[in-house]
């Protein structure tokens, strides 16, 4: 995939979502030995060079029950490793795609609920009414962006 997207668009920085690959970490390693703490420092490190020691002090703790957990990690590395040109505070909010995922997650149980739609602005509506119930404050501005149409 990122060699897709840097086909297309060669100066784009390609970064991992933290939280998909620390889900993808909890399949390979046993829930007790909470792994995820062991992480957060390197996940919350300031800088580049602080995550790769922390990053050190973990494959030291960990790599030999785990070795498939260190691999996917340096695997990881060079797509992970970007998120540090970015301050710590913006790192948090841009470090998972939980959020569109939650819309796209909405909309696609709205859609299966009501599984047949006779035209494509049925299917629109359900759409949008998926979307604006996200809000619940969506139906009450006058000036938003579907003032004036009809759920």
């Amino acid at each position: 995939m990122p060699d897709a997207v840097e086909s297309v668009w060669p100066k784009t920085v390609v970064e991992i979502c933290v939280v998909r690959l620390l889900r993808h970490l909890f399949c390979c390693a046993a829930r007790r030995d909470k792994i995820a703490e062991l992480l957060r420092p390197l996940c919350t490190a300031p800088a580049e060079e602080a995550a790769l020691e922390r990053f050190a002090e973990f494959a030291g703790v960990c790599g030999r029950k785990y070795p498939v957990v260190v691999r996917l990690w340096e695997n990881a590395w060079e797509e992970f490793s970007p998120s540090f040109a970015s301050g710590t505070g913006i790192r948090r909010i841009v470090c998972t795609t939980d959020a569109i995922e939650s819309v796209n997650a909405r909309i696609r149980r709205a859609v299966k609920a009501r599984g047949y739609f006779p035209n494509e602005t049925a299917a629109l509506k359900c759409v949008h009414m998926a979307i604006t119930s996200l809000d619940p404050r969506a139906g009450a501005r006058p000036d938003g962006p579907c003032a004036g149409t009809p759920p």
